[in-house]
């Protein structure tokens, strides 16, 4: 097993997902951590958000983050051996008004790492694009989208939903200006 001090940020939260899962704690990686992922390290985020799917007790993960070596600084839990810090927010899984539809399972050396589909992760960079006009997270989504398989009408459909249809028509845009370079 490799030590915390020499895992990605993927790796360190297939770890953390498999020591939780064993305490009957079911988390999912979300937000900028699958960009990392699925924009293969173009993006480095040293936030892993593993949304908490179970409801489970804030006093029970703290225990179980506790028995590997975290602890609880705010709404963080930090480890000396590696820069990432860890969020557990309470679900629901969504993006936007939509429950994420698929999660995906990657098996790493250090366990399985369960996270959000990519087309998933582009509508949830899009989410804060889309309603807080983050730039960053629109040059996020279409690093997503041009190194991962995403389900483009998916992602249109959605935008619909969502009534961001012309902030649509610009990641489209960005896209393909990004894609032809």
């Amino acid at each position: 097993m490799k030590l915390i001090r020499e895992m990605t940020g993927a790796e360190l939260a297939a770890y953390i997902q498999d020591h939780l899962k064993k305490n009957g704690i079911d988390v999912v990686l979300s937000g900028g951590a699958c960009v990392t992922f699925y924009g293969k390290n173009q993006y480095v985020s040293m936030d892993l958000d593993l949304i908490n799917i179970c409801w489970a007790k804030t006093r029970h993960i703290r225990d179980a983050m506790q028995e590997i070596g975290f602890t609880e600084e705010g709404r963080h839990f930090k480890h000396p051996d590696t820069q990432f810090f860890i969020e557990l927010p309470p679900g629901p899984l969504a993006v936007g008004g939509e429950p994420v539809k698929k999660i995906e399972a990657f098996e790493l050396a250090t366990g399985i790492l369960r996270i959000i589909s990519s087309t998933d992760s582009v509508k949830d960079r899009l989410a804060a694009y889309y309603h807080w006009n983050d730039l960053q997270c629109l040059e996020q989504a279409c690093l997503v989208a041009a190194h991962s398989k995403i389900d483009f009408e998916e992602i249109e459909r959605w935008s619909h939903n969502e009534g961001k249809e012309k902030e649509f028509g610009h990641f489209r845009n960005r896209l393909a200006r990004q894609i032809i370079r």
